[in-house]
């Protein structure tokens, strides 16, 4: 099959993999955002999953960007890529999802296929995608036109782990479409891929990986409760136990981003949909969301204890992304340390040289400090972002009293941490 492609949905999971399949495919890059398809455009990426040069490469490839679907009629492929959310409940919405195949629908052709990436349940591309696929297109599926489903497994801020270097799972809905589907993405993937039986479990395998992932660093962060209780230190414990061949080197930390956070929540909706109950992914679920607010209590409990007035005191926290050297903010857990702060009446200030201050408004409605020139009554590290390295702690304290508290465990001293 000769492949021109569509890849729907620019963000940190689609662009860089538009790039990838550059060098080799004709690539169109869809987005519905117009700033986001002017930025691509002048060659610069806000994401900064792509450098400058890696986007003027692709458009030196001849791949374009548009938000026109007549610009992606004459594809043969598409690639979905958009987000799959959580809803105020805590409920799948798979709304983008649902408009970006009721979109693709209306320019879909037969012999095309369909390829989902976005984090789904299990079933969510055969029964809730292809029907909009097929009413929108009139066509018949695995008659008229094929679908595929490739996990996205893309990291945020990793420059190490890039979308070619990442092991790919594939799967199609015949056994010569998945044959099809794997071709394609083994064509750019130089770490391999794996041709799963079928796109359920295909989809299955995307949402248990980022699952185990919350249970092991659930269990982590209940350990640093139960050990701050002991007055032990937990870190210095992990790195005890690591000493074994097959400790899992899982640390305690605040579980946000767009997917371990969100994942687990696509599984156990589906779990309850017929009719089990998880209890181990949920109990982890919420574990991981409390774990901001018993931050924010600790590091007032240690400002009592230093003989602070927290009414009106001044607190410092260190970063709002979802994770170090990243400029991600999606589903971000640090705004609950910060929430809980507020609640207690201090008057938090942040600063993240990472996250964009317009972005972090519109968000969070928080204004960003675009520099440290004050000094505070407690400072609360909450991402381990290299830029903060350099940074002495001590002189952004207000007196002898103030407070350091390091969520991340990377401060050479602290009044208290994970």
């Amino acid at each position: 099959m000769d492949h021109k492609i569509a890849v729907i949905g620019l963000g940190y999971v689609g662009l860089p993999l538009a790039h990838a399949f550059s060098t080799k495919y004709k690539v169109v890059g869809f987005d519905i955002a117009q700033w986001r398809i002017d930025e691509l455009r002048s060659g610069h990426d806000r994401t900064l999953e792509l450098n400058d040069e890696q986007v003027n490469e692709a458009i030196a490839n001849g791949m374009e960007f548009t938000n026109q679907l007549e610009d992606i009629a004459d594809c043969n492929t598409y690639i979905v890529t958009v987000p799959t959310p959580i809803d105020e409940h805590k409920r799948p919405d798979l709304t983008p999802l649902l408009k970006a195949s009721e979109s693709i629908g209306k320019v879909l052709k037969k012999g095309d296929i369909v390829i989902y990436e976005s984090t789904v349940y299990p079933g969510a591309t055969e029964e809730d995608c292809v029907p909009i696929l097929e009413k929108t297109s009139g066509l018949t599926f695995n008659k008229d036109f094929f679908c595929g489903y490739s996990p996205e497994r893309i990291n945020p801020g990793d420059k190490e782990h890039t979308v070619t270097k990442i092991l790919k799972v594939t799967s199609g809905s015949t056994p010569e479409i998945g044959k099809i589907v794997n071709d394609l993405y083994a064509s750019i993937i130089t770490a391999g891929t794996h041709l799963a039986p079928s796109i359920k479990v295909a989809e299955a395998a995307k949402v248990i990986e980022n699952s185990q992932r919350d249970i092991n660093i659930a269990f982590v962060n209940e350990l640093a409760i139960i050990f701050n209780k002991l007055g032990i230190d937990t870190e210095a414990v992990l790195q005890a136990a690591g000493t074994k061949w097959n400790f899992l080197p899982f640390r305690p930390g605040l579980v946000g981003g767009h997917c371990i956070g969100v994942d687990p929540y696509y599984l156990t909706h589906k779990a309850q949909e017929v009719g089990h109950n998880p209890e181990i992914i949920l109990a982890g679920r919420r574990l991981n969301d409390n774990m901001g607010i018993y931050v924010a209590n600790q590091v007032v409990k240690l400002m009592i204890k230093k003989g602070h007035k927290i009414e009106g005191a001044n607190v410092l926290v260190l970063g709002i992304t979802f994770k170090e050297n990243c400029p991600d903010i999606r589903n971000s857990r640090v705004i609950d340390v910060i929430r809980e702060l507020q609640e207690f009446g201090t008057n938090v200030s942040v600063y993240d040289p990472w996250a964009d201050k317009e972005e972090v408004k519109r968000e969070y409605n928080i204004d960003l400090l675009g520099s440290l020139n004050r000094q505070y009554d407690a400072i609360v590290l909450a991402v381990a972002h290299d830029a903060f390295s350099d940074l002495d702690i001590d002189n952004l304290k207000a007196d002898e009293k103030a407070v350091a508290y390091d969520i991340k465990s990377k401060l050479k001293k602290s009044d208290g941490k994970l």
